[in-house]
């Protein structure tokens, strides 16, 4: 069954007349006939009545006219949804988010445009470690995620946004605490808390790299289970440690945060993704996101020491 039979099938039983639909559908009448003459044949059923005032529904045609009006619904929603989907606007978006990333107020404020934008979209997020949401990306499990590069599977493509700042994590009361900027060779001495490397192996890299510059290898204290555990951990009197500036958001009583006075590492964040070029809702959220990081600061540095209530 050709759909256009459906088509002329309904629009008959609209005007009630072969010559007024065969003009609404801009053709031929002789054709439409034809046309309609195989459908019937094709279905072993008279649609209509003909007469010289018009055409009428038989029973049968009364009873197939709601199906034929669904199943061309159904057309119409289906290449709705097609066009939908080739633009992006539709379908779903599963997005992965590596350790603390989804404290920086870029991340939500991004979901939250994007669900605005493109509320046909359906958005899961899930929170992992990048080692973890490589392998997803790798495995389709998920379509984007946002990452600390580097990736270590060299068939993840990275897209960079930004590097964040980072600051200077040390417990409420150390005598450094009421200090304004901090060079890093002031903490030396100090047990200092760091995430496991395989977490980020290139922002660990990045700060190991930053305390050697300042003229020492850090005395590593106990390593924290993810970036985000490092505040209250610092909070808690087991040594200091760089994070993220961002994370200076986290009210962990006893922390303080402090610019670092010198060359700082940084945190560096990139969207990954199992295909090197993006499409479809990927793709709008890749635009949207670098769009956002755009606009932000170059930095987010306190500019006295911040503790937390």
């Amino acid at each position: 069954m050709d759909l256009r039979h459906l088509r002329y099938f309904v629009s008959i039983a609209d005007h009630g007349s072969f010559t007024r639909a065969a003009e609404a559908l801009h053709i031929e009448q002789p054709p439409l006939s034809q046309q309609i003459k195989a459908l019937e044949a094709e279905l072993g059923l008279s649609l209509f009545h003909r007469s010289r005032r018009g055409a009428t529904l038989t029973e049968g045609g009364i009873h197939l006219l709601a199906k034929a009006r669904h199943i061309l619904e159904m057309e119409r929603e289906f290449y709705l949804l097609a066009g939908g989907l080739a633009r992006g606007e539709q379908g779903r978006l599963r997005l992965g988010m590596a350790g603390a990333v989804a404290l920086l107020p870029l991340i939500p404020r991004a979901i939250r445009l994007f669900r605005e934008r493109w509320p046909d979209i359906v958005i899961t997020l899930d929170e992992s470690n990048t080692p973890a949401l490589c392998e997803a990306l790798h495995e389709h499990r998920l379509d984007i995620a946002i990452v600390r590069p580097p990736a270590p599977d060299p068939r993840i493509t990275l897209h960079p946004l930004f590097d964040e700042p980072t600051v200077l994590a040390i417990p409420k009361g150390h005598p450094l605490s009421q200090q304004d900027r901090i060079p890093l060779s002031a903490v030396a001495n100090e047990p200092f808390l760091i995430f496991k490397r395989e977490l980020g192996p290139g922002f660990y890299d990045a700060i190991i790299a930053a305390c050697q510059k300042a003229g020492f290898t850090p005395r590593l204290g106990q390593s924290t289970p993810q970036i985000a555990a490092t505040v209250p951990m610092v909070a808690a009197g087991m040594g200091v440690s760089i994070v993220p500036a961002y994370l200076s958001q986290i009210h962990a009583e006893g922390a303080t945060f402090h610019p670092i006075d010198g060359p700082m590492p940084r945190a560096s964040i990139a969207l990954a993704s199992s295909q090197p070029e993006l499409s479809g809702p990927s793709a709008r959220f890749h635009h949207l996101l670098s769009e956002l990081a755009g606009r932000m600061p170059t930095a987010s540095l306190p500019s006295t020491p911040a503790s937390t209530p």
